[in-house]
């Protein structure tokens, strides 16, 4: 039996190479924000828009495909490695046909952007971004099915790999489109899709192309040759993905409604948003990196039915991500009026970004909780309650309340943070008192 010290070094083993790898693909937003803005306000606005409309429905996808990795760990714990292969292939299946319906989505969702009451310089340069991203969802599918896969085996390092590879990329790709270099036309913002749109194809080529060739996954044969349609798997896989999908639709739906609102008030209180946003995102991979160790561990432990080892890892991947935050916060207050200079050179935009930041700053804990509070009730299995959690902390008590603060009482985009504050603090308390109460038994899986 393991003490919590070793279960926090062991989090932070698996941790920490799928943390370098999430700030990577945020580190692709950065850039193209940082880059779109030298631009101006308007272009950096409209990224605002278009990538809030896309994540939130890629986030159904990225929420399907998480369901495979405490199905694998869980078959790992258990000694059922050849139940792992199975899972491969029939998420590869569940994935690939999802990742078709969401473009779909994405080109019906561009339609709408005219009718979200934004204003009209973002709107067309909105929709033509929005697209574009929209086409990478089929690479970003089949990159997260292997990443998912090899995640479950406890192996993080390769996806970390490709994913700093792909900024790369990004960076080149972006100079080349954005600006018109080497002879290339100047696309400007659409530029900046274009070379997301390669880096998702990068990622997912190298990462298949690593497990295809490396002999240690040929025991689980993860061919293209599928034997037949796995029924059953495919339930179990869509039991625990749809709702994980729909707890980070709630989520990112709160605050995609939040940018919206935001966009009601102008573009430079949006710009400043959309920076504020960048910067906390950039922690936040830090805590959904220790959230997906956190559901490996979690899983195993089940695997093994052991109580003891289930609450101790899930509660230490609890504690490392709240003092991981909470230094975050400290640097987003005492760097607040820096930040945002890396970004745009407008003192308005700059003003607005770095009140924003003190609120940010104070849900950092919070924000780190609830997330790795989805992932280690995900690995005991249980979807169905945290949905309930997200839908009411965002969408009955965040977004009303920024409405009210940020219009009502006038205090503006200031307000709508707040709102924000006030949801995730509420979904951080509920899910880990139930994951409290859920893992005081042995799950049946």
């Amino acid at each position: 039996m393991k003490n919590i010290k070793q279960h926090i070094v062991d989090t932070v083993h698996l941790a920490y190479p799928v943390i370098i790898g999430q700030l990577g693909v945020i580190m692709m937003g950065v850039v193209d924000s940082v880059m779109v803005g030298e631009l101006g306000a308007s272009p950096l606005a409209a990224a605002s828009v278009a990538n809030s409309l896309f994540i939130l429905i890629f986030i159904l996808g990225i929420g399907v495909s998480f369901a495979v990795t405490p199905l694998v760990a869980i078959a790992v714990g258990a000694g059922k490695f050849n139940d792992c292969g199975i899972l491969f292939r029939q998420s590869l299946i569940v994935n690939a046909a999802l990742s078709i319906i969401l473009v779909l989505l994405i080109f019906a969702a561009s339609e709408i952007i005219q009718k979200l009451n934004q204003p009209p310089a973002v709107v067309a340069l909105a929709k033509s971004y929005l697209r574009i991203l929209g086409i990478s969802i089929i690479p970003a599918m089949i990159f997260q099915t292997y990443k998912q896969f090899i995640e479950g085996l406890s192996i993080m390092r390769p996806a970390m790999v490709v994913t700093l590879l792909a900024n790369i990329i990004n960076v080149f790709v972006n100079w080349v489109f954005i600006y018109g270099n080497l002879g290339a036309p100047a696309l400007g913002l659409d530029g900046a899709g274009l070379a997301t749109l390669v880096s998702r194809i990068f990622l997912a080529s190298a990462l298949m192309f690593y497990v295809m060739r490396k002999s240690f996954f040929k025991q689980y044969d993860v061919s293209f040759r599928f034997k037949s349609i796995n029924i059953p798997v495919i339930k179990k896989i869509l039991s625990l993905g749809l709702p994980s999908g729909m707890q980070y639709f709630f989520e990112v739906g709160a605050f995609t409604f939040a940018v919206i609102m935001v966009g009601w008030l102008g573009t430079a209180q949006l710009a400043a948003h959309q920076i504020a946003i960048n910067l906390a995102s950039v922690s936040f991979m830090a805590a959904m990196g220790i959230s997906a160790a956190g559901s490996i561990r979690v899983g195993n432990a089940v695997g093994m039915r052991s109580i003891s080892e289930t609450r101790k890892a899930g509660y230490s991947a609890l504690l490392l991500s709240a003092s991981f935050m909470g230094v975050c916060g400290i640097l987003f207050v005492l760097l607040r009026n820096f930040l945002p200079t890396l970004y745009i050179d407008d003192s308005e935009v700059i003003s607005f970004a770095s009140t924003i930041l003190i609120v940010a700053a104070l849900f950092q804990i919070s924000d780190g909780i609830q997330a790795v509070g989805i992932g280690i009730l995900r690995g005991l299995t249980d979807v169905k309650a945290p949905t309930v959690i997200t839908f009411f902390s965002y969408w009955i008590l965040a977004l009303p309340l920024g409405y009210f603060l940020g219009f009502v009482q006038k205090l503006e985009v200031l307000g709508v943070w707040i709102g924000l504050l006030i949801g995730l603090s509420s979904s951080a308390v509920l899910l880990t008192l139930r994951f409290n109460k859920k893992s005081r038994k042995i799950i049946e899986v």
